[in-house]
């Protein structure tokens, strides 16, 4: 059995993407060394004034925001990285996780306001994708702010119904075999009853509040939207991304990558190339 010391290492290390151990770090405290909490939700594993653009990223269901701190090596050095953390998880294991979107925004809103006085781009992935359009919408509505670009990935558009029946209050098997569809969890994390006693909870609020989440008609968003794909997932697919194109009068592209629901970690060069290119566009632009 794990040690509740071990087990939150693991929970706070902020590296198993969907949870996959081969992503854990040597040292689970090495990659929160640089890091700036600039508050419960937002951090800044590497400061950088002189940034022209800043790119804040959303996780999926039931990750942490250290998943993206692999970018850091390939970002141009125009971008500085804010990673959005949800309650629940890491840092704020203690707290409890959301199960609807609307407080969820609610909260996520003030805590953002501060570092958006830059020009500023948001990419989510998945439940991140959501969050990050609802978020745009909330701050539009309230605060007359939009950022240069959307960047969405692997997640259907949000006027789109769910295709699947909802699994986040099905018996603990039932639900694990949902969670494994999406093939990005590792079996020897599946395989440990302590690990997934901590994790179940997680993972049943973010499905929760996916599967609870109503789409609200609204004018169309006055920024560009890209959004990316995986050629292999099972869980959306080419039409549900085009369906993106109507929520903006913006231009429109969508680009796609060899690779399952998490291409983002298994084609994450081809997805950096692409994202740099857009954001090097956006910096030419603003200079």
């Amino acid at each position: 059995m794990l040690a509740n010391h071990s087990r939150l290492q693991i929970l706070t290390s902020g590296a198993i993407p969907f949870y996959n151990t081969e992503r854990l770090p040597r040292s689970p405290f090495a990659i929160m060394t640089t890091t700036i909490n600039l508050n419960a939700w937002i951090k800044c594993p590497k400061p950088n004034p002189q940034a022209s653009l800043r790119l804040f990223c959303f996780p999926y269901a039931g990750a942490r925001a250290m998943i993206y701190r692999s970018w850091l090596a390939s970002l141009p050095p125009s971008i500085e990285l804010y990673l959005v953390e949800f309650p629940g998880r890491a840092t704020r294991i203690k707290e409890p996780s959301f199960r609807r979107i609307q407080p969820l925004i609610e909260a996520l809103t003030p805590a953002c306001l501060p570092y958006l006085d830059k020009p500023f781009v948001f990419f989510g992935h998945s439940m991140g994708a959501l969050i990050a359009f609802e978020l745009i919408r909330e701050l539009r509505k309230n605060s007359n702010l939009i950022p240069l670009h959307l960047l969405v990935s692997g997640r259907r558009a949000p006027q789109l119904p769910d295709p699947d029946p909802p699994i986040h209050a099905l018996p603990t098997p039932q639900f694990l075999q949902g969670v494994v569809s999406y093939n990005g969890t590792d079996e020897a994390v599946l395989n440990n009853a302590d690990l997934m006693q901590l994790l179940l909870p997680i993972l049943r609020a973010d499905f929760e509040l996916l599967e609870t989440y109503v789409y609200e008609q609204f004018r169309a968003l006055d920024c560009p939207i890209t959004v990316f794909g995986g050629l292999e997932d099972n869980k959306v697919n080419m039409t549900q991304l085009e369906a993106w194109r109507e929520l903006t009068t913006k231009s429109f592209s969508r680009q796609m990558f060899p690779g399952g629901h998490f291409f983002l970690h298994s084609a994450e060069s081809l997805l950096l190339q692409s994202l740099n290119q857009t954001l090097d566009r956006l910096v030419t632009r603003q200079s």
